[in-house]
């Protein structure tokens, strides 16, 4: 597996390293820092940035490579994981305006619909990831989402919540359907959702991975944020679909841009229904095939 560390010197690019290092050493990864100089003048500033990221990493059993680059950060980051193929890309994310939680960074936006691997955003600072929640639509074009996912959950030792959100029916049929949130029943149905979520469900456990299924009626992103507010995660994860044009773009979607923009912990964010879905089942099958374990930091 191949990480790209991203930074801009900032303590919340450090954050990301801290965090991102988790995965990192989990998976026996191979690790590049990108440090991009965007003013003259700034080369040496920078360049402390990324060594103290690297003696991070030094911490998790890792060596990582430094690269530097001068120009546009999103740019640069772009050129980058198009001229070496990674299986992970880093960056922190903060805040920006006074406007409330809808205003993140636009360039943690175009990185994620611009470069073709998963991307980690880190937002604020977590010590470890134990519990992950993931969020699916029911649907076979989330396989490969969890079985990233789930890869990343085995290797660290962490339980995965899947979540659905079920449209909120009409009000004449609120008792009829109530049933449906049961998550028993839907597992145990032969709709199309349940066999979805059982298959789902049974890809993690199939990983040795800790699942439950927990399904809500309602706004997708108001439950989703509920869920976040109410139970205690390290990590949630979404999808993105591919843009249909002539440029390598993707669209996070209103839901997984919502999650991003008002989320207090780190998102990943998975391609589906990719040509580079066939990268991730050869990045799970090489992980597979490794040591884990507490061993596997040792090496």
């Amino acid at each position: 597996m191949k990480i790209l560390f991203c930074s801009d010197g900032s303590s919340q690019a450090e954050n990301a390293v801290r965090f991102g290092a988790l995965i990192a050493a989990a998976c026996q990864a191979e690790t590049s820092i990108l440090g991009i100089v965007e003013k003259t003048g700034h080369e040496d500033t920078v360049m402390q940035a990324l060594r103290r990221a690297q003696e991070i990493l030094k911490e998790y059993h890792l060596n990582a490579e430094l690269i530097t680059k001068a120009g546009r950060p999103v740019r640069e980051i772009i050129k980058r994981t198009q001229e070496t193929k990674y299986d992970l890309v880093v960056i922190g994310a903060a805040r920006k305006g006074t406007r409330g939680p809808l205003c993140m960074s636009a360039r943690a936006y175009k990185i994620i619909e611009s470069v073709e691997p998963p991307v980690l955003v880190v937002i604020g600072e977590r010590a470890a990831l134990r519990r992950i929640l993931l969020c699916t639509g029911g649907t076979e074009q989330a396989d490969a989402t969890v079985n990233f996912a789930g890869e990343i959950a085995r290797r660290v030792n962490a339980s995965v919540v899947l979540l659905h959100v079920l449209a909120e029916p009409p009000a004449m049929y609120v008792n009829l359907i109530k049933s449906e949130e049961d998550a028993t029943q839907i597992l145990e149905s032969s709709s199309k959702l349940g066999r979805s979520l059982r298959h789902q469900k049974e890809l993690l456990e199939k990983l040795g991975v800790l699942c439950e299924v927990h399904l809500q009626h309602g706004l997708v992103l108001d439950e989703l944020l509920h869920e976040l507010q109410h139970t205690e995660y390290d990590l949630v994860v979404s999808g993105s679909s591919p843009a249909h044009d002539r440029l390598r773009t993707y669209i996070m979607g209103n839901v997984t841009r919502e999650i991003v923009n008002r989320a207090e912990l780190p998102v990943l964010v998975v391609r589906s229904g990719t040509k580079s879905d066939h990268g991730l089942g050869g990045l799970i099958n090489h992980l597979l095939h490794r040591p884990s374990g507490p061993s596997a930091k040792n090496t």
